[in-house]
């Protein structure tokens, strides 16, 4: 049976999951699974899928795609566009969208082990095709190790894994070295006291406080680290208040902190504290305020030689001018826990899903930032085409280039 990996992905991409949701997702790929004669498990680390192609002697190649959606409200004017909603952890009603790409990941490492099985005869190994939840939150690899992914599965001697981004289509991006940065999500609860809006001088207002605080950290990044360097500190979310004559007695905010290593983490982490319990204490604060680490992503490094490795692969197999160094990103993933924790190399890339010839004109006019969609955004959308089909392709090439040959 062939996938028709098209209406796979339109289908994906109408029924997003959020986070450790992703049961319907989940399925799907459990029945392609099946459909393809492997062997299988589900709900490891609460929703993750994981498959097996054993081959003969050779190898083990770990193939991750991830698979949770955001709470985003799709803006992208697509007739397949998700009009889902789910429920956040908070318990609050949110739009659901796949808008970091996720559907076209878990569509492309499906059209790839339908290749890697049609095509058995010319190559010998064990894959173990990884499809993971909540990456969103930083914590569906851990999940899945923690529920014994390691243990039960053959051992990864490489990790791989790809990510589509807004490169033209036909492009793939990888490096040696940090490929993403190292990141924290703080949460920040600032306690004030509350009381009538009438009358503030009675109160210890926490959301000036929250104001002061917001404005003061912005000057970590552009006043107290070099500019060679790479950090950055974005304040999310805000939340304070139900009223507009009650002044609250707490205000909250979430933080995303980047860094491209331990070192200038910890850097960044001193300023962050130093100026959110200054910014307390000069508001008058009578408790200081309870700063919490939700989660923390190592960098994800792509091994040396590896890389340097896949990188003939692809431009043996796509032409020279295919590959590109895109820099270090300063966006994050967990999928290297996988590999840290087997003690295997990582290659993790990024192939393009914008149509050439518009990022070609909005370079030209120098409008990439304003007219090129971004993960995250609610009108980021992979163009098809090519881009289904190159995914797949990328994940063949890069699998087989780490197994053996009869």
């Amino acid at each position: 049976m062939t996938i028709d990996l098209e209406a796979l992905y339109i289908d994906l991409h109408r029924h997003p999951e959020l986070s450790f949701q992703e049961t319907r997702t989940a399925g799907v790929v459990a029945k392609h699974l099946e459909e393809l004669g492997l062997e299988f498990e589900e709900g490891i680390g609460k929703t993750g899928v994981a498959g097996v192609i054993r081959n003969g002697e050779g190898p083990v190649v770990w193939l991750r795609a991830d698979m949770d959606a955001l709470p985003v409200p799709e803006q992208t004017g697509l007739e397949y566009a998700s009009t889902a909603r789910g429920t956040d952890p908070a318990g609050t009603d949110v739009p659901v969208m796949h808008a970091c790409g996720h559907d076209m990941h878990v569509t492309a490492l499906l059209g790839a082990l339908e290749q890697l099985v049609a095509t058995k005869e010319e190559w010998s190994g064990t894959i173990v095709a990884v499809f993971q939840p909540a990456e969103e939150y930083g914590a569906g690899s851990q999940a899945m190790i923690a529920d014994g992914v390691l243990d039960r599965f053959p051992k990864p001697d490489i990790v791989l894994g790809q990510h589509v981004t807004p490169l033209p289509a036909g492009t793939i991006g990888v490096r040696s070295g940090t490929q993403m940065a190292a990141s924290d999500g703080l949460t920040v609860t600032l306690l004030g006291r509350g009381g009538h809006g009438s009358r503030p001088h009675s109160t210890i207002d926490p959301v000036v406080m929250a104001a002061a605080t917001v404005m003061r950290l912005q000057t970590v990044v552009s006043r107290e680290v070099d500019p060679r360097d790479v950090a950055v500190v974005t304040v999310g979310s805000i939340h304070a208040g139900l009223k507009n004559n009650i002044i609250p007695a707490e205000a909250r905010l979430e933080l995303s902190l980047r860094y491209p290593d331990d070192e200038a983490r910890a850097r960044i982490l001193e300023k962050v504290e130093r100026v959110v319990r200054a910014e307390a204490q000069a508001s008058g604060a009578e408790e200081p305020p309870v700063i919490a680490i939700d989660h923390s992503l190592p960098p994800t490094i792509n091994d040396v030689d590896a890389t340097a490795r896949l990188r003939l692969a692809f431009d043996a197999a796509f032409g020279e001018g295919t590959v590109i160094d895109p820099g270090m990103f300063t966006g994050s993933e967990d999928v290297s826990w996988f590999a840290r924790e087997a003690g295997a190399p990582l290659v993790f890339w990024f192939w393009g899903g914008v149509d050439p010839a518009a990022f070609q004109a909005a370079t030209a006019a120098g409008t990439v930032e304003r007219d090129i969609p971004t993960n995250h955004s609610p009108f980021f959308a992979p163009v098809l085409q090519p881009t289904l089909d190159n995914g797949v392709r990328n994940i063949v090439v890069a699998a087989r280039e780490f197994l053996d040959r009869p």
